[in-house]
């Protein structure tokens, strides 16, 4: 009961200092908001929305029940999940943050995973996409693509490291109903666990598409909610001195390891908003290329407290419990960092590497200008493509609201 109540006084205390904060600092915090909006539809939408489509359609036709199938044998001795979660997996891995949770949900939702399958899958699915890592983190903020490499490297070991982490989780509630795979199933097995669930799906395939399309672009209004929400909660706390304090005591730890005070308000900044505080971190120029490129592994790994409301406002459709996800971020993070310091030799910079990691510079070259080209792109139509969707969904609700209504 005591505890109930002080986590009352604690949210109350919280949305309060908040709301006083918004009226003391309205213009800091007017363009806070209107940098998350910048970055939601410039980058954000453009760059989820197809994967988020298509990926509703793989699941109602029965593509992913034949993806489960094929990697039954991969997935469950490596990571105690069924093979569909090699899906949910790819996609994570392909269109970034919350792609993952959104996807383990729906599974659950349809009992293709049980709960601890799901809390396990969760865990390992939601990663940064290669655009981001490439392209904005690398390009646009260090101006330095060769980095990508190192940070998609020690992004997805680091993640995979985690769902190998995972599997020991829960293991021996779920003993007593393991199953074993006593042979590999075949493609006709899969075609056949295909072909039965696009026969249970019984919309015609415009319904199907609008709901594809609904469906994923309320996700994408739900997260560009969070990220307006964070972007302002980050520049509030900054200017109220909460960051500053915070960054204080960050600050002896980092010390300890020989990282400079500086970083302590980018680390900061990063545990609610991974690219503010990965775009703060490189702007940090008294810090060797190495101590910034091993501070936005980190919290690129931990995904920020931004894209962890997220996931947590997903999973809450469903009986996944939050707190596996929160301490496999933690843990993504010191591994991703840890592995960046170990590729750092091997891959930055190659042969022509010499000398000590701490004061190495910055590469450009060919494979550079082409990713700024794709980085500008996204910045310059990225806004059209996402006033079209927005079009489109609100003709599609409007005319359904209609047909309900009539």
């Amino acid at each position: 009961m005591l505890k109930s109540k002080s986590k009352t006084v604690l949210l109350a205390l919280t949305v309060t200092m908040m709301t006083i904060g918004l009226i003391i600092f309205p213009q800091e915090s007017f363009e806070a908001s209107k940098g998350g909006l910048n970055m939601w539809w410039k980058i954000v939408f453009p760059s989820l929305l197809p994967f988020l489509i298509f990926s509703e359609l793989l699941i109602s036709f029965g593509v992913v029940r034949f993806i489960g199938v094929i990697l039954e044998p991969f997935m469950r001795p490596l990571f105690r999940v069924p093979g569909v979660g090699g899906f949910v997996w790819a996609m994570g891995l392909a269109s970034g943050f919350p792609a993952g949770a959104k996807f383990t949900v729906r599974l659950r939702q349809e009992k293709q995973v049980t709960r601890i399958e799901a809390e396990r899958l969760v865990c390992f699915t939601n990663s940064s996409n290669p655009l981001f890592l490439f392209v904005a983190v690398a390009v646009g903020f260090f101006h330095n693509p060769q980095l990508g490499i190192i940070l998609a490297l020690s992004h997805y070991l680091g993640n995979f490291c985690v769902g190998i982490l995972m599997r020991f989780y829960r293991w021996k509630e779920e003993k007593s109903q393991s199953k074993g795979i006593t042979k590999l199933p075949s493609i006709r097995q899969a075609f056949s666990q295909m072909h039965r669930t696009r026969l249970k799906e019984t919309r015609p395939f415009g319904s199907l598409l609008g709901d594809a399309v609904l469906s994923s672009i309320q996700t994408l209004l739900m997260i560009g909610g969070f990220i307006i929400l964070f972007s302002v909660v980050n520049k509030l706390l900054f200017h109220m001195n909460i960051t500053g304090l915070l960054a204080s005591w960050v600050g002896g730890i980092l010390h300890i390891m020989n990282f400079p005070d500086s970083l302590s308000l980018p680390f900061i900044s990063g545990l609610f908003e991974m690219t503010l505080g990965s775009k703060l971190t490189s702007s940090v120029e008294n810090a060797s290329l190495l101590q910034q490129t091993v501070m936005t592994s980190f919290i690129l790994a931990f995904n920020g407290f931004s894209i962890q409301a997220q996931v947590a406002s997903i999973i809450a459709a469903s009986d996944i419990r939050f707190m596996p996800f929160f301490l496999a971020r933690i843990a993504h993070g010191f591994l991703a960092s840890i592995f960046t310091v170990l590729l750092w030799g091997p891959f930055y910079k190659g042969n022509n590497y010499s000398g000590n990691p701490f004061n190495a510079f910055p590469v450009s070259g060919s494979t550079g200008e082409r990713a700024s080209s794709l980085y500008q792109n996204m910045l310059d139509f990225g806004p059209l493509l996402t006033l079209a969707f927005l079009t489109l969904y609100i003709m599609i609700f409007a005319k359904r609201l209609f047909k309900g209504l009539s």
